[in-house]
């Protein structure tokens, strides 16, 4: 079976694999990518065609994929900080960041199930995780480029869905909120990948030798891991 990976701007970077016993084209979400299984024989240009008939099915269920339910009982930590929720007598929603930890308060009739308090809770999150990725992305960044001798015009931290990253022809590198969510060895390969864009633009072999050379041999075993972790 074999394997290679194309960008797309709706849909992120799409997984393609030729399977020996595959008799027809088929997609699936899988940990937040879409993957896309085609005979060994298969046209690309045929899956591609493919892909673009499913398009709205695929952009859905990848925000579906990703979209996590909070209540008293999640237990939930990122790279800066825990997840605390806790009900409280008090009449409206409020959240303090403190020693590690993301305190957020409900009033005590707060009905977890429902959709409205669930957007509530999204939206207080994410401003959370936009704080955080701000105080710390942009100063991680900037240290892996100089560590390896790496220079870009700006960085941006965005609420990408379906991107950990990206980089312009200018050199310029956008970051995903959702990067707070992993773990910090993925975070520094993440932003590894877009450092490397900034010589080389496309994922040709010079791009892995170069991504092989920044990660200590790791490049495969990283990619492997980060597949495992769905964007937030």
């Amino acid at each position: 079976m074999s394997e290679k990976e194309i960008f797309d701007e709706m849909l992120g970077m799409i997984r393609l694999r030729r399977h020996p016993r595959a008799r027809r084209y088929t997609l699936r979400v899988e940990n937040g990518q879409v993957v896309g299984t085609l005979p060994v024989r298969g046209s690309e240009g045929e899956m591609l065609a493919f892909i673009d008939q499913h398009r709205k099915k695929l952009q859905e269920l990848l925000t579906r994929n990703t979209t996590q339910r909070f209540d008293e009982q999640t237990d939930w930590q990122t790279s800066t900080f825990r997840l605390r929720i806790f009900r409280c007598p008090r009449t409206d929603f409020y959240m303090t960041l403190k020693e590690g930890i993301l305190h957020l308060a409900c009033p005590e009739a707060t009905d977890f199930g429902s959709e409205s308090v669930q957007k509530v809770l999204h939206a207080m999150i994410r401003r959370a995780l936009r704080h955080e990725a701000l105080r710390v992305l942009p100063k991680r960044l900037a240290a892996l480029a100089a560590r390896h001798g790496f220079s870009y015009t700006g960085v941006t931290v965005r609420d990408m869905k379906t991107r950990w990253g990206s980089c312009s022809s200018e050199r310029r590198i956008s970051l995903a909120l959702s990067l707070m969510v992993l773990p910090e060895h993925l975070i520094d390969y993440v932003l590894l990948h877009e450092l490397c864009h900034t010589v080389e633009m496309n994922h040709g072999e010079r791009f892995w030798q170069l991504m092989d050379r920044v990660t200590d041999g790791q490049t495969q075993a990283l990619r492997r891991e980060l597949r495992k972790h769905s964007m937030w």
